[in-house]
């Protein structure tokens, strides 16, 4: 297993490469990657073990939204088979992959309680406006920060450990080792890659709903409209084509066994 040490600009690369493979399939993978959401949200709402089965099922299906980006590059034949092949792929792995996240998620957030008495925590949990609107006077910043930094290291292990996982056929612990190890090679792409994600999915989005609403002053939901169907359907598909661009740039397509 290798992966080359790139330099800063290939961030940047990164998503317009997904671009490009958004623009020759925009319809499939559009659908594909809101078939990939409703998927999560409707396991995230059954009863007792909602959340826990939407953490395990989220690495299979990361990496079939990866497969649908490599086919439609390829110019092969999309569909959702392909969305939920990629559960029949190691999927032991998978399954350990998603359940590690999950428990060092809980873990850091848990171990934030020791800043603000679990404050932060509780309203992670909350599961209604209610229950956060106790929290809307509650001073976060020494927890969050706390999480936001212990985060890092995890995302790191974790961002290629699927498709290693799923496309290498690597364990548990080798998947989140060589992720890790590849991220903390290229975290100068990586600071660009970030960066140039929230200009295309913060900033300019920003900027035209505030537009609008200047435009419109009393069509908020309207204007919210016209910017939330745009990212749902254009730039949260080229996100996710950009994971598989980011792959490809960092450890090669000649690696897939």
């Amino acid at each position: 297993m290798r992966a080359q040490t790139l330099p800063a600009q290939a961030g940047w690369k990164w998503i317009f490469g997904g671009f490009a493979i958004f623009r020759r399939n925009p319809v499939v993978l559009g659908m594909l990657v809101v078939t990939y959401w409703m998927t999560v949200v409707f396991l995230n709402v059954l009863p007792l073990v909602g959340a826990l089965a939407a953490s395990l099922a989220i690495p299979g299906l990361s990496v079939g939204l990866m497969q649908a980006a490599r086919n439609i590059e390829r110019g092969q034949l999309v569909g959702l088979q392909t969305l939920y092949g990629s559960f029949k792929d190691n999927p032991r792995t998978l399954l350990a992959l998603g359940a590690t996240y999950l428990c060092a998620t809980l873990g850091i957030l848990s171990m934030s309680a020791l800043l603000d008495g679990g404050g932060l925590l509780r309203f992670m949990l909350s599961s209604s406006p209610a229950e956060r609107a106790a929290f809307e006077d509650a001073d976060f910043f020494l927890p969050a920060l706390f999480v936001l930094v212990a985060i890092v290291p995890v995302i790191m292990a974790y961002w290629f450990a699927p498709v290693l996982a799923a496309w290498h056929r690597l364990s548990l612990g080798r998947s989140l080792f060589f992720s890790f190890m590849a991220c903390w090679m290229n975290w100068r792409p990586f600071l660009a890659y970030g960066l140039g994600l929230a200009v295309v999915a913060g900033v300019i989005p920003g900027i035209f709903l505030g537009l609008l609403l200047v435009i419109l002053p009393a069509g908020a939901s309207f204007a919210t409209a016209l910017v939330t169907v745009p990212m749902l359907m254009i730039i949260a598909p080229v996100i996710f084509a950009s994971f598989y661009a980011c792959y490809r740039d960092i450890f090669g397509i000649s690696e897939i066994v």
